[in-house]
Formats: C-alpha cells, sequence, structure tokens
C-alpha cells in the first residue's frame, strides 16, 4: 500500500485507524486541516462514523455487510456456485449470498453442495449461519425474468456462470462489479489480484451508485454566459414567473436588464 501511494504522487501518509481516524480528518485534528472528502471500506462503526460526518465532509458511499449474488444456468458447476457463495458468505455473519438460476436441478445441487461444503470448512461457523440467515436461491422462469430479479437485486459482487455470459451482461444494469465467466471469482478482486477498485454500493445501492473510482473524485463545474440579444427571450419569461411567484426580487433582475437592454436597442 505504501508503494503504490509513493508511485501514485501521494504528498503524506498517516497512520490512523478507527472512528478516530475519520475524526481526525473531519474535523482537522492533529494540526492538520479539514479534509473534503472522506474515502474507502470499513467495519460497521466506520460505516456509522461516516454516515454522521457526511454534510461535513463528502463521502464516497455507505457500504454494509460484504454480499454476493451468482447468476447461473443449468451449464454451471454446483461445487464451484457453491464455493463461491460460500466465499462471499465468509465475511460475517450477516453476508447475503443469493443464488439466481433458470436450473432447478442446478438449485437443488448447489444447495446440497452449499451443506456438503460447510461441513469441512474451518469458517463454517460464520459462513453457516450467514447461508442461513441470508442465503437465498431463487429459480426463474427465464432468461429474462433472471435479469428482472438480479437487476432489482442490485448486488454489490455479481457472478455470470452460464452458457452465454455476454447475453447477460450486455442487459444486466444494477450491480457494483461484475465477475463473468467460471474463471471469474469475487475473491480475486477482494485480495486486490482483480485490477477494479473494490469499495463498492451494497444493500441494492447499486441501483443509483457506482463503486469508488477516479470519477468520485471529479467535480462537474457548470457556468452561465448569457448574450445581450438573448435578454428579451430569457429576462420577460423569468419576469412573468417570479410575479407569479411573488418573488419580486426575482423579478427585479430580470426587469431591470430589459430596461437596459431596451436603453441600448
Amino acid at each position: 500500500m505504501l508503494y503504490a501511494a509513493f508511485l501514485s504522487g501521494a504528498d503524506r501518509v498517516f497512520c490512523l485507524g478507527g472512528v478516530q481516524a475519520l475524526a481526525a480528518m473531519a474535523f482537522g485534528l492533529l494540526g492538520e486541516a479539514p479534509v473534503d472528502m472522506l474515502v474507502g471500506a470499513g467495519n460497521a462503526f466506520v460505516a456509522e462514523a461516516k454516515r454522521q460526518l457526511f454534510g461535513t465532509v463528502a463521502i464516497d458511499l455507505l457500504a454494509g455487510p460484504s454480499e454476493v449474488a451468482v447468476l447461473a444456468d443449468d451449464s454451471a458447476d454446483p461445487s464451484l456456485v457453491a464455493a463461491d457463495l460460500l466465499g462471499q458468505a465468509e465475511h460475517g455473519i450477516n453476508s447475503p449470498a443469493a443464488l439466481v438460476t433458470t436450473s432447478a436441478s442446478l438449485a437443488a445441487s448447489v444447495v446440497d453442495e452449499v451443506e456438503r461444503q460447510l461441513s469441512t470448512l474451518a469458517t463454517a461457523g460464520i459462513a453457516g449461519p450467514a447461508w442461513r440467515d441470508y442465503g437465498t436461491v431463487t429459480v426463474a422462469d427465464s432468461r429474462e425474468t433472471a435479469i428482472t430479479l438480479m437487476d432489482d437485486l442490485a448486488p454489490e459482487h455479481l457472478e455470470l456462470l452460464t452458457e452465454d455470459d455476454d447475453f447477460y451482461l450486455d442487459r444486466l444494469r444494477n450491480y457494483g462489479s461484475v465477475f463473468v465467466g467460471p474463471w471469474s471469482t469475487v475473491a480475486y478482486s477482494d485480495k486486490g489480484m482483480a485490477g477494479t477498485n473494490h469499495v463498492l454500493p451494497t444493500a441494492g445501492g447499486a441501483k443509483h451508485s457506482a463503486g469508488l473510482s477516479v470519477s468520485r473524485f471529479l467535480k462537474p463545474l457548470t457556468f452561465q454566459r448569457v448574450s445581450q440579444a438573448a435578454t428579451p427571450q430569457l429576462a420577460e419569461a423569468v419576469q412573468v414567473i417570479s410575479a407569479s411567484e411573488g418573488m419580486a426580487a426575482h423579478e427585479a433582475t430580470a426587469v431591470r436588464r430589459l430596461e437596459s437592454y431596451s436603453a441600448m436597442v
């Protein structure tokens, strides 16, 4: 991490942790000026701190428990699907893991395979309760229905394990990050090997938000420059609208420009 920060041109690095680190950054403690934005992953306490600090500073997003969803058909390997579901359930006892499939036989096989793998999994004490309480298996009657269900779920991590992954990839719209094909797995991105940023929206947040990226640090700025010739078109309309709303000062800004325009032409 330090070497990556060095290559990226970071000016300074502070070794801080927990919600106290967020407070130090947001309020300018330790002799430093306050930051404008807090970004990055954290546990439930960090997420709550970011929620409370939103407004004082900008934040990237509020991320909840890690989650995974797999969209699969009868071409998928049940043992691989089960392993990938448990791979994210292992994050915590409240981590959701969902399977949406067009194959009832695959659904049944995956359920059996999850139980089989849990019997020997070292972290079954975490992944087991997560699967029991937050795991779901849904059988869709068509590919289109599977897409609708998955877009409604809007998962943080979405895996495609089908015979026509591109069909789904071209049509799905709501997900934090998608992992295409049997050779891709969320764990590769979890451990920093897949190349994409892994601070992603959870709990359906992918319906309206994207993950952390360079774009989060870009701030679009707008400007207006109205020509003299356009004054009658704009000012007369604003005069009428402002008068109807009872906003006399707004009306005056338009009227004064109309008067100046009339005196000049």
